[in-house]
């Protein structure tokens, strides 16, 4: 058994293999999920996992070189938003419309399903290098 770090079997391994510039979603309940895209269902219930315990979780292992956000989180979920900036401080956060975030979620290695229902709490984390 793993003694530290993420023990989600399949959050672990897709992390394993990402390499750099290779991303993973972190979705709201209600993100559409592209068929040919990996689907890890985490959510339990409304509000379980949250999106940001969720995020913390992967940021323990994961190396991020830059993050993708809808642009509507300004507007409609400013909570969310400010708390992804407290996490990534020293990153451009590239804002697009929801519609094209959808879009760009085809080519993730894989998209990690939440029970956070909020709107627009979703995030596109792309892979950088420890050197």
């Amino acid at each position: 058994m793993k003694k530290i770090g993420v023990i989600n079997s399949e959050i672990s391994s897709v992390l394993a293999k990402l390499g750099h510039t290779d991303s993973i979603v972190i979705g709201d309940c209600g993100l559409p999920i592209p068929e040919q895209v990996k689907r890890i269902d985490l959510a339990l219930k409304l509000g379980v996992p949250s999106f940001i315990e969720t995020l913390d979780t992967v940021l323990e292992e994961m190396q991020v070189e830059s993050i993708v956000i809808a642009e509507e989180i300004s507007s409609c979920n400013k909570k969310i938003e400010a708390q992804i900036k407290e996490r990534f401080p020293n990153i451009v956060i590239e804002y697009v419309p929801h519609k094209e975030f959808k879009s760009i979620t085809r080519n993730a290695k894989a998209i990690i399903r939440t029970g956070e229902a909020t709107p627009y709490a979703n995030i596109i984390l792309k892979s950088g290098v420890v050197f």
